[in-house]
């Protein structure tokens, strides 16, 4: 197959069983991997939707600049849709994003500021008042605000649902999506109900965010947010592109039980995926007992490893985060590092 550019190569990806790491689990799971979109993320999709969408109402003209608040992955597909149509590209970041991923932002002309990640919603260096200052600051330039501008929930269900309600031949039964944006979730989960309204959307949240409180309270309660290390799962807003009312239920998962399942994807299934993939393998471990044999799974997972390889799959910054010291803790023994590198 022959593409007359990059763009063209976004969607229709892989929808791959899970063998070794669900081993006992009653369900049959596949996992919906991402990372073979052409900038390994689901981002690609919401990135050229709500470019072509702006392009079609008049609010992008030629010559013009986009500008996005982003864990990363948004921030490098729109730069990538942006160096095929012209465009220029500044993106805010927080501090927590990884090195490989700042470094693949600028590699693809990007502008990136980065901001404090312990500042509020609220603050002037918050990466959401740093985006809309640059906005107003920019002739001709476009805020994408991905939490907001609900095109971004609708990308997903014109591509990602029908995609994999096609791939399951309807058989689907449950998915399972990190909610960060609520995009991916959200869009995908519409789809799907639409089809069959029994399928059960789980969300996937990260302790020190809001999401799962909020759904199940209606309540915006500021004392559940704190720093957390997970990408692309979880908030500190409530962001518009999350319709809650689709969501069965939200799970919470940890920094480092996350993490560990991330290596353990790439170890058991030989799937190199990124943090938040290993947050959606914790989610599905927490609730296994939940699922019976008819059970179909389809977890989401929305990034690739390579963005990563200085955090989860970096030894030394597992250690810092105390994630592989437990571990030695709980053997009694030193554990051995995945993969041995030998010199001469």
């Amino acid at each position: 197959m022959t593409y007359n550019n990059i763009l063209e190569a976004i969607g229709q990806t892989p929808l791959i069983r899970l063998n070794r790491i669900t081993q006992g689990l009653a369900p049959t799971v596949y996992v919906k991997c991402e990372g073979f979109n052409p900038g390994q993320s689901a981002k690609d999709r919401i990135a050229l939707h709500m470019i072509e969408d702006a392009e079609r109402t008049g609010r992008l003209r030629p010559g013009g600049t986009l500008i996005e608040a982003t864990s990363g992955n948004t921030g490098f597909s729109l730069a990538m849709v942006a160096a095929v149509k012209g465009y220029k590209c500044v993106l805010t970041v927080t501090s927590k994003v990884s090195k490989e991923k700042i470094d693949s932002l600028v590699a693809m002309g990007a502008e990136v500021i980065v901001c404090p990640k312990e500042a509020k919603p609220e603050d002037p260096r918050s990466y959401y008042r740093v985006a809309e200052r640059k906005s107003k600051e920019i002739s001709n330039s476009l805020y994408i605000n991905q939490n907001f501008n609900t095109e971004n929930a609708r990308a997903h269900y014109l591509s990602t649902g029908p995609e994999i309600w096609e791939q399951t031949k309807g058989k689907i039964t449950c998915l399972i999506a990190s909610a960060g944006t609520g995009g991916t979730l959200s869009g995908t989960a519409q789809y799907l109900k639409e089809q069959n309204p029994n399928i059960q959307i789980i969300g996937v949240d990260a302790y020190g965010s809001a999401l799962k409180k909020y759904h199940e309270t209606g309540e915006y309660d500021e004392r559940e947010i704190y720093s957390y290390q997970i990408e692309g799962t979880g908030k500190n807003i409530i962001p518009a592109n999350c319709a809650f009312e689709l969501v069965d239920r939200f799970v919470k998962v940890t920094d480092r039980e996350s993490a560990l399942r991330t290596r353990e994807l790439a170890l058991m299934e030989g799937i190199f995926a990124g943090y938040s993939s290993g947050a959606g393998i914790q989610a599905l471990l927490q609730i296994q007992d939940d699922f019976n044999e008819d059970d179909v799974v389809v977890l989401i997972l929305p990034d690739h490893g390579s963005k990563y390889l200085g955090k989860v799959f970096n030894d030394q910054w597992m250690e810092e985060q105390g994630f592989l010291q437990e571990i030695y803790e709980e053997v009694k023994e030193p554990v051995p590092t995945p993969a041995f590198i030998a010199t001469v």
